[in-house]
């Protein structure tokens, strides 16, 4: 069994179909269809169910293409980790974070990073979709909260998230300090729209109180969050460290309690990816960072 007969294959998986297969791998459909035949006859049972000018893999051919997506994962391994030691200070990577938590993780940590780091390089993206991405390779490392247990992730716990109410300096609950979260039933809010993980959140511990959110205004920037909050329109729900660290006199920070909406946040990598020396050293800086934030805030 060879490597080229295994590319093949997984070409043909993903395909279903041997002349896009063939195109896509810049060869002949009747190499192709020959390499295949070659597996089968090697293996001893065929890959594949012919329906005319259909195919589809059987129960030996779905067997192969799992371990045969194992192989070429620690070949891709061991050719990145062997690449690495070329260059040990270089590097890249693509990082995932959740909408919204670039303004708190990332703005003033990539100036420190890049500082530190000259040569690596980062591409940080927000998207709801992390874990996906991180399963189907197109981000290295995943900033979000806890996935269900899955052995194909490595998760590593950052920290633990509460959140607040923020309002305009000047608004009635500014110098409360804090109030009950079921007081959010009579406030006029603006928040993210429905789809956002923390409107997700914050709407499940809204039922649990026996309300449904009924935000003023809707938008998926954080900025204009900030700025209605400022402007007096309305109040929003945000994360503790986040206006903490934002430290903008205009808006006050209201503890909500009994009870108090809160989250795990943590790094997640595919485990059976090569984790080189960008991602290592930028998972460190991470997590000195937000240790230093928690510590400047008092959070």
């Amino acid at each position: 069994m060879e490597l080229r007969q295994l590319e093949y294959f997984m070409a043909v998986c993903e395909e279903l179909h041997f002349s896009r297969a063939s195109e896509k791998l810049c060869t002949t459909q009747s190499n192709l269809s020959q390499q295949i035949k070659l597996l089968e006859k090697e293996l001893g049972v065929p890959l594949f169910d012919r329906m005319g000018k259909r195919i589809a893999l059987t129960d030996a051919g779905k067997v192969l293409l799992d371990q045969s997506r194992h192989v070429f994962s620690h070949i891709a391994y061991a050719r990145d980790a062997i690449a690495e030691m070329k260059d040990m200070q270089g590097g890249s990577m693509t990082i995932g974070v959740l909408p919204g938590d670039a303004d708190l993780l990332f703005n003033a940590l990539l100036v420190q990073f890049h500082q530190t780091y000259p040569k690596l390089s980062l591409s940080v993206i927000e998207t709801t979709k992390i874990i996906e991405q991180v399963a189907a390779g197109s981000i290295d490392i995943g900033v979000t909260t806890p996935p269900s247990p899955d052995e194909r992730f490595t998760v590593v716990p950052l920290f633990h998230e509460e959140f607040a109410l923020a309002v305009r300096s000047d608004h009635p609950l500014a110098e409360k300090g804090k109030i009950a979260f079921e007081q959010l039933r009579d406030l006029k809010l603006v928040m993210f729209p429905p789809d956002h993980q923390v409107r997700q959140l914050i709407g499940h511990y809204c039922l649990q109180a026996g309300f449904r959110l009924q935000p003023h205004i809707e938008t998926t920037t954080l900025s204009s969050l900030l700025s209605l909050v400022e402007q007096g329109i309305g109040a929003c729900v945000l994360p503790r460290l986040l206006l903490e660290s934002l430290g903008k006199k205009e808006i006050a920070v209201v503890s909500l309690v009994n009870p108090t909406p809160s989250q795990d946040i943590c790094i997640v990598y595919r485990s059976d990816k090569y984790l080189g020396f960008a991602a290592k050293a930028f998972m460190d800086t991470l997590t000195r960072y937000i240790q230093a934030a928690k510590e400047h805030t008092g959070v």
